[in-house]
């Protein structure tokens, strides 16, 4: 994606710079992290695809079908014993597992690979995926809809030859998704006046971006004072200003991939963010178009450990209250349901921590509250639109407006005609995050499809421009169970006051994209989130009290994780560690980048 100056290595927890060479430069790469799904109140939600009435398992020939999600069904599930700490009746289990995203399925799946089986999971919709969601949209020629992703959408960072492979990858592979590599050079640059190349400020800004990578890796080996990336890049001569290209290229190269802005975004963790994935797996980002929907590999690994009809997945369940101590956790559900359980694994998304949907008794402590309150919940919202024909250029891939009022006014658009994704559709999407999504969200689809289109006659002023077949766009930021997309690092915040957003309290555990310190916003953030925390829980229920991770970096175990009840303005060195969530480098190149 961008130029490299200097290659700096981390360990557990000392930091070393081992190279000031200048690298080639790569090719331009994007990434989008987190997942998301609509709105379900006011606008034609929820989408046709999370109707009921579909079948589990999935059949052996789903892996080429054209379906739609494909949920477990709740089982019918009875109240049938006693919570201790209430007259209630409620069901009883070892291991509650709030939330069926991949962060909550790879949990539930690591108990079961430890042979324990009492495990109930709860799960807000009528299906399993969470923020990797899909709906049906627009029509072939035949009238068949096609498979649209409104959420997760990309497989950031593949694999290297030689290096690790990014789980959601290999997952991807396994259950054989139907995806193809993004290139992020193949774009085409507009503005008020059409088309209009001035694709030199790619490079321009890229130049500025290696100044700000090795600026933070500076700042967190010599553990000084964070700044913001809008301070970075002015250090590194980089300004727009009120130059609506150079803004333009500013939110293409940055805001598309943490949907909120570089005043408002960690310079340090930001980089650690975007090296973690890229440099440790590959610099590729693969689009995924599979017609079963992109959580087909959620439903699959689901499939190794639950049955048809499991009695333990709680589909269409929602929690309003939970009740924790250091000796057990009690569920309560909108419809009068409780589960008692040992240990409660939440996945719930930051907004939903942040928008107080969910009642905790006792409240929690300050410290994890602070942090619940310290980190951003961005929204990436993409909307998509069908023509009967394909006027723009067909084989390009990206497509940016520089509007020479508005910062981030529908500034990208992707073609899913061209060749390679799904070809003859006619389809286009163009993605708008932050304020921008807050404002389309709120708003009718008829504002919104005439400022799209408003937009577009812009960019081809020498052609007709259709009105478009059909036209669709999610709400993630009014989405109870979501209230947004994915998670961000505010400038100010630290390795400490993230690990209190990832700590439990007594028996209540914390899981998902938000808690993960080097993956944060990313896929496979949640995945190794779910894998770690549901890998503690085992050992806790099986009375263990030792772990291996696997790595030379050691391990950490006890009955719970460290928290801080007292922030320090930065993270002492030695704790870039396991305990608090810091296992890879940050700084390897074993990726292609």
């Amino acid at each position: 994606m961008f130029p490299r100056q200097t290659t700096v290595l981390l360990s557990s927890a000392l930091f070393w710079i081992v190279a000031t060479q200048a690298s080639p430069a790569p090719t331009w790469t994007r990434s989008y992290g987190g997942s998301a799904w609509p709105s379900a109140s006011g606008h034609n939600w929820p989408p046709p695809s999370y109707s009921s009435g579909h079948v589990w398992p999935p059949s052996s020939s789903s892996s080429s079908s054209s379906s739609s999600a494909v949920p477990l069904s709740s089982g019918g599930v009875e109240n049938s014993t006693t919570n201790s700490t209430d007259t209630q009746q409620c069901r009883r289990t070892k291991v509650v597992v709030l939330g069926a995203g991949i962060a909550g399925i790879t949990a539930a799946q690591q108990l079961a690979l430890a042979n324990i089986s009492d495990f109930i999971i709860v799960e807000y919709t009528s299906s399993i995926g969470g923020r990797v969601a899909h709906t049906t949209f627009g029509n072939d020629s035949n009238g068949n809809p096609y498979v649209v992703e409104l959420g997760a959408n990309w497989v950031q960072g593949t694999a290297t030859d030689g290096g690790p492979s990014n789980p959601i990858w290999t997952l991807a592979q396994k259950w054989n998704l139907t995806n193809t590599y993004s290139n992020y050079s193949d774009i085409l640059t507009y503005d008020q006046s059409g088309y209009n190349d001035y694709s030199d400020l790619l490079s321009n800004y890229e130049d500025a971006y290696a100044t700000l990578e090795q600026d933070a890796g500076t700042i967190l080996v010599e553990n000084l004072q964070d700044r913001s990336v809008r301070s970075g890049l002015r250090l590194a001569d980089w300004n727009p200003a009120r130059d609506a290209q150079k803004q333009a290229v500013e939110w293409w190269e940055w805001d598309w991939e943490f949907a909120f802005p570089p005043e408002q975004s960690s310079q340090v963790f930001g980089i650690v963010n975007y090296n973690t994935t890229f440099y440790q797996f590959s610099a590729d980002n693969n689009y995924v178009f599979d017609q079963r929907g992109f959580n087909a590999f959620i439903i699959g690994e689901a499939s190794t450990f639950l049955a048809a009809n499991d009695s333990r997945l709680l589909l269409e369940t929602v929690v309003t209250n939970i009740s924790y101590s250091d000796t057990g956790v009690t569920i309560t559900n909108e419809d009068g349901s409780c589960v008692s359980a040992d240990y409660a694994i939440c996945t719930f998304s930051l907004g939903v921590l942040q928008n107080q949907v969910v009642d905790f008794e006792p409240r929690l402590p300050d410290w994890k509250e602070a942090a619940i309150a310290s980190f951003a919940m961005g929204t990436y919202t993409k909307i998509f639109l069908q023509f009967n024909e394909t006027f723009w250029p067909e084989a390009t891939q990206f497509l940016l407006y520089a509007d020479p009022a508005t910062r981030g006014y529908y500034p990208v658009f992707q073609s899913l005609s061209t060749p390679g994704f799904i070809e003859g559709s006619n389809i286009i999407f163009v993605t708008v995050v932050d304020q921008q999504s807050y404002t389309v969200e709120a708003q009718s689809d008829e504002e919104t499809k005439e400022q799209v289109m408003g937009v577009l006659r812009t960019m081809f002023p020498d052609i007709i421009v259709p009105e478009p077949t059909a036209f669709m766009y999610p709400r993630w930021s009014e989405v109870p169970w979501a209230y947004g997309s994915y998670s961000n690092w505010p400038v100010g915040t630290s390795l400490q006051s993230h690990q209190n957003l990832r700590a439990n309290v007594g028996r209540l555990w914390f899981a998902g994209e938000a808690t993960s310190s080097e993956y944060y916003g990313f896929l496979h953030g949640a995945y190794f989130e779910g894998e770690e925390v549901g890998g503690r829980i085992a050992e806790l229920v099986l009375g263990e009290q030792s772990c291996a991770v696997g790595n030379e970096t050691g391990a950490y175990c006890g009955v719970g994780e460290v928290h801080y009840e007292v922030l320090q303005g930065v993270t002492p060195e030695g704790e870039y560690d396991i305990q608090n969530g810091w296992d890879v480098s940050s700084f390897q190149t074993v990726g292609d980048v």
